[in-house]
């Protein structure tokens, strides 16, 4: 929602960060139980069976396991409402919530911090992808946050102040299209790590983003809701600049559409390259024409609605039998 991309180490690491982020009703489901025999096996987009921990490939299964200390004699089952490279998070809220079940599969008490940062060592730690700390953090807690990441990678976390008449005035403004293209976050962020350490070793433009951050939180606090939009087509400008990958000229086809036809400002959701399309529209007739004419360029309009909570254990069978 605002400050994206100074969650990145290269750049908290000098200047700090802040994000606004929101969590989103489109969930991962992760569902492990005792498996009689030895081995371990893990259901996601393929299935392994693998004789210990240390044998599983994927590798946010694997490190999560050797974190939480399981070995053996697992079962376990991933499964989503939207599919990977789509730009909203899915690794870090796959992580979050693998890691939050499997706590609690050993009856291990964890922190909602503590949590949020064990998902981030996997990722940015233990696995070095070049990965920030906002999908972690937003999976973990849930609604709507501001985080202020500190140079020694320290998060605050504060609830964004918005009321309930300003969250439900953002929800109806923004339109949200699939844009159909796939990509890798990582590749965007190396990307623009590299660019922004060849180029502009000031960080002008994520400094410029960061403030932009700053003025976002304050006009959704005070129910200027409006002037999101505008801010949201400043801080898409700039985002640009920090790398070639963060858009391309489809992208930038869809967006020029948008704006003709009455969107105030918009954003690729995430780090940017492709996946969905987020706009904020104030007007009715202007959201008819939008929908009508990305209907005819075949990119599906989505429903986000913010979700409330973060990540949390549906069902617990082991607690209620012992």
């Amino acid at each position: 929602m605002g400050g994206g991309a100074t969650d990145l180490p290269f750049y908290y690491k000098k200047k700090g960060g802040f994000v606004i982020s929101a969590a989103i009703q489109k969930h991962v489901y992760i569902l492990v139980s005792q498996r009689y025999e030895k081995s371990i096996r893990a259901s996601y987009s393929k299935t392994e069976i693998c004789k210990s921990a240390r044998d599983i490939q994927h590798p946010l299964i694997r490190e999560s396991l050797k974190l939480t200390g399981i070995k053996d004699h697992l079962e376990l089952i991933s499964f989503a409402d939207l599919p990977t490279q789509s730009g909203l998070g899915s690794s870090g809220s796959f992580t979050v919530g693998l890691l939050n079940a499997l706590w609690n599969f050993v009856k291990k008490d964890i922190l909602t911090k503590q949590l949020a940062e064990a998902a981030c060592h996997i990722e940015m730690d233990l696995l070095k992808e070049p990965s920030g700390k906002q999908d972690q953090y937003i999976a973990t807690y849930g609604n709507l946050q501001c985080f202020t990441i500190g140079k020694n990678g320290s998060v605050k976390v504060s609830p964004l102040k918005i009321s309930e008449y300003g969250r439900e005035v953002l929800e109806h403004n923004l339109l949200i299209f699939d844009t159909g293209i796939k990509r890798t976050a990582s590749d965007v962020i190396s990307d623009q790590k590299k660019t922004m350490h060849k180029k502009y070793a000031n960080f002008e433009y994520l400094d410029k983003i960061k403030k932009i951050g700053f003025a976002i939180r304050k006009c959704l606090e005070n129910d200027n809701i409006d002037e999101f939009g505008r801010l949201m087509d400043l801080h898409w400008n700039e985002k640009k600049k920090t790398s070639k990958k963060i858009s391309n000229s489809l992208i930038d086809k869809y967006y020029s559409k948008a704006k003709k036809l009455g969107a105030v400002g918009g954003k690729i959701i995430g780090a940017g390259g492709g996946g969905f399309l987020m706009f904020y529209v104030n007007n009715d007739e202007s959201k008819r024409k939008i929908r009508k004419k990305f209907l005819s360029l075949n990119l599906m309009e989505v429903k986000f609605p913010f979700e409330k909570e973060g990540t949390k254990i549906i069902l617990n069978l082991a607690s209620k039998s012992s």
